[in-house]
């Protein structure tokens, strides 16, 4: 996107986050739901399409301008931007990588006017981090394929029109694994109730049953079997970039909170920030939110110039969510126990942030990401 375009986006995306969606935070607690009125604005900003390529209707932005729109969405309630996280990042982007022309054309432009919500059906019962060992099958029967399985924790699920599914249709491990679009109202396809978690009420997740669903082969991504794994790959390391920047969203929210209650709460006649120990924490978590920025920037240059798709994104992933629990942390400390009362916000937000180092692969998952791929490096010398 042209840099002045995306100027306006990025203003208008912020003065939308603070003034109208920061406002329903609570309502959205309260009622595990979006407000149709801020979705249907969402889809208004062209936000369920922001990196779909702009010849399907998308806004085209590249992995720095995604990383500088998450700061923005990470501001508020993770739920806001998880309704069309999944569009723009994880499933997404097995399409606009991996899709055939006739395959993008097909979802793109709906998806990105936010007429079509796509999921990312990964994760199962004994595949998470790590999807080599999926068990989901798709078998080839005639001019479709069969899919049988089990899939866990996927987003969006109850509100998906399209799932990227990926199943084993050949040899045991990473190579044998496909991708396919499947419509969510296929029979055989039953979405389960929603999963109650800790925190990001609004934003939800389900386990998806496959019992004998037949999807036509045209379906099968990029009409190429096998390819399943380094469409996961690639989709997650984007992504993972994009967690990293919502990170940095929430803790700039919660050094904002922080700083704020700091300077109007009072023990004993003084006010708390006056106090050293509670500007020590101040001072550690600006210092720590200023790092995870400059890096989730600097990872996101070298993934669109191509020098870093690697490293860079699970480095970030991994600093950025593990920082943005410490700052959570030290935002409830900062509040006393008024941080751990329902209705405050960092107390809500403390629940929000523990999420983040789970998600598209867990920080111990990033570590060996990182690990390996530097020893790749130095073995390939």
């Amino acid at each position: 996107m042209d840099s002045g375009d995306f100027a306006a986006v990025l203003s208008t995306v912020r003065e939308f986050v603070r003034e109208v969606v920061v406002p329903a935070e609570d309502v959205i607690e309260e009622t595990d739901e979006i407000p149709e009125r801020i979705r249907g604005a969402a889809a208004g900003m062209g936000l369920f399409g922001y990196t779909v390529p702009e010849e399907y209707g998308g806004l085209g932005c590249d992995a720095e301008q995604d990383a500088r729109l998450a700061m923005e969405l990470g501001y508020t309630t993770p739920s806001f931007r998880s309704m069309f996280g999944t569009n723009n990042g994880i499933a997404g982007q097995v399409l606009v990588n991996f899709g055939t022309e006739r395959q993008k054309a097909e979802f793109l432009p709906r998806m990105a006017a936010g007429e079509c919500v796509a999921s990312f059906a990964l994760t199962e019962p004994e595949a998470g981090s790590d999807p080599s060992g999926l068990r989901t099958r798709a078998v080839r029967d005639g001019d479709d394929y069969v899919i049988d399985g089990h899939k866990r924790f996927i987003t969006n699920a109850d509100r998906s029109d399209v799932l990227m599914v990926f199943a084993r249709t050949g040899e045991a491990g990473p190579k044998g694994i496909s991708v396919f679009a499947v419509d969510t109202r296929t029979p055989g396809v039953t979405v389960g109730p929603r999963d109650k978690k800790m925190g990001q009420r609004g934003s939800h997740t389900s386990e998806i049953h496959f019992d004998g669903v037949r999807v036509p082969a045209s379906r099968l991504i990029g009409e190429v079997e096998n390819e399943g794994f380094a469409a996961a790959m690639r989709s997650l390391a984007k992504g993972r970039l994009h967690i990293a920047a919502c990170c940095v969203g929430l803790a700039q929210r919660l050094v904002d909170e922080s700083v704020r209650y700091a300077a109007s709460a009072k023990q004993g006649g003084t006010v708390i920030g006056t106090f050293q120990q509670v500007q020590a924490m101040i001072a550690d978590s600006q210092t720590e939110l200023m790092a995870g920025r400059a890096l989730v920037l600097s990872a996101a240059r070298a993934y669109d110039d191509g020098t870093d798709r690697r490293i860079g994104p699970s480095s970030a992933k991994l600093f950025c969510s593990e920082m943005a629990g410490r700052v959570a942390d030290r935002a409830v400390q900062i509040h006393g126990g008024s941080g751990y009362m329902h209705g405050v916000p960092v107390e809500r937000l403390y629940r929000d942030a523990r999420l983040y180092r789970i998600y598209e692969g867990t920080s111990e998952v990033q570590k060996l990401i990182i690990a390996r791929n530097l020893m790749r490096e130095v073995a390939t010398r």
